[in-house]
């Protein structure tokens, strides 16, 4: 049996046992019900994924950014030079990114999956060289990645799971870093909602107009080059996919088989997210959406796996950002249920 197959063999579907008594909870605490909005929908879901109620406070939290790069940059889709990739990462090292700035923020530690970055990483505190390759193949020439390297990208994934869970974490996010993976991410989100390129497809770094019409072009020649299906998911990710992507994809995989949430980032996550849906349709119960994108294929991706994002501030950079700023409105859902007096308890007369 492969670590992809067990994996998914062990995801069960959230407690709706607990997620119940969670609802009944909600309706007993010192506040009209739903009077906090989507705070009330994740505590409840929290419940859900620990499989009790109230749910454990979801802390320690880590934030995992997956690096790769991609062949398809040299179709010209991005502002920026591949070689960017390695020196961002390079950054996040440093400490000078702003997923850095915004995980220092709410108390998470950043941990980098060199995955398949082209070029080498000196050893720093915080990275984990996992590389399966030094970037993708072009995908409108064939298929991104090998089955063999689709299926090591993922076993990564799954690995990078087990190893911050094992390691005490209670909350994770997911982030990446690889010039070119937003038009990676748009083949995928049109391969798994069925819609148009174009409908699915933004400027990425800030292209411009000219620059987005080639982007499309070469997003519809590699689906159809390769036959992309969502049939195949594994498949449709190695022929359009990223490492960064199936890194997440075993990521949101292994976290939904040890029922620890994960907070998705923007569009290059969601799109993982489809893909590992696809895979596992119950490991969906354990994601929650951190923002909305102002990418047009993450709103989309959104809409598909029926969350709704805790952020929107028209973010559109990547890294775990959104993610990062996402975590103290998880954890504040799980404070709502857990420490909030009953109007029993508080003495506090309760509606007729």
């Amino acid at each position: 049996m492969s670590l992809l197959t067990e994996t998914v063999a062990a995801i069960m579907p959230a407690s709706a046992d607990a997620m119940a008594a969670a609802e009944e909870r909600q309706s007993m605490l010192t506040k009209p019900r739903g009077s906090m909005g989507p705070l009330e929908d994740v505590g409840t879901r929290l419940c859900g994924m620990y499989g009790e109620c109230p749910p454990p406070l979801p802390e320690p939290a880590a934030i995992a950014v997956f690096a790769g790069d991609h062949g398809v940059c040299a179709q010209g889709v991005s502002l920026y030079p591949q070689e960017v990739t390695l020196q961002m990462v390079g950054n996040i090292l440093a400490g000078g990114a702003v997923v850095n700035a915004f995980s220092r923020q709410v108390g998470a530690e950043v941990t980098v999956v060199d995955i398949g970055v082209a070029g080498e990483l000196e050893a720093a505190p915080g990275l984990l060289v996992r590389k399966v390759a030094a970037g993708t193949a072009d995908m409108t020439t064939g298929p991104a990645m090998t089955a063999a390297q689709v299926q090591a990208a993922v076993e990564v994934g799954i690995d990078v799971a087990r190893e911050v869970i094992a390691q005490g974490n209670r909350l994770l996010a997911i982030g990446d870093m690889g010039i070119g993976n937003t038009t990676a991410s748009a083949a995928l989100i049109s391969v798994f909602t069925g819609l148009d390129v174009a409908d699915v497809t933004g400027r990425g770094t800030g292209i411009d107009n000219a620059m987005l019409e080639r982007k499309v072009s070469v997003i519809e020649k590699a689906i159809k080059i390769n036959a992309a299906s969502p049939k195949d998911p594994i498949a449709a990710l190695a022929a359009v996919g990223g490492f960064e992507h199936a890194g997440m994809v075993g990521f949101l995989l292994a976290a939904a088989a040890l029922r620890t949430p994960v907070i998705l980032d923007g569009v290059i996550a969601c799109s993982a997210a489809l893909v590992a849906r696809a895979v596992a349709p119950q490991a969906a119960d354990y994601w929650v959406a951190g923002h909305r994108s102002a990418e047009p294929g993450a709103k989309v991706a959104l809409a598909h796996l029926d969350l709704v994002p805790l952020v929107d501030l028209e973010l559109r950079l990547g890294e775990g950002s959104g993610a990062a700023l996402a975590v103290p409105f998880v954890q504040a859902s799980a404070r709502l249920l857990r420490e909030v007096a009953t109007f029993d308890s508080a003495g506090v007369t309760d509606k007729k």
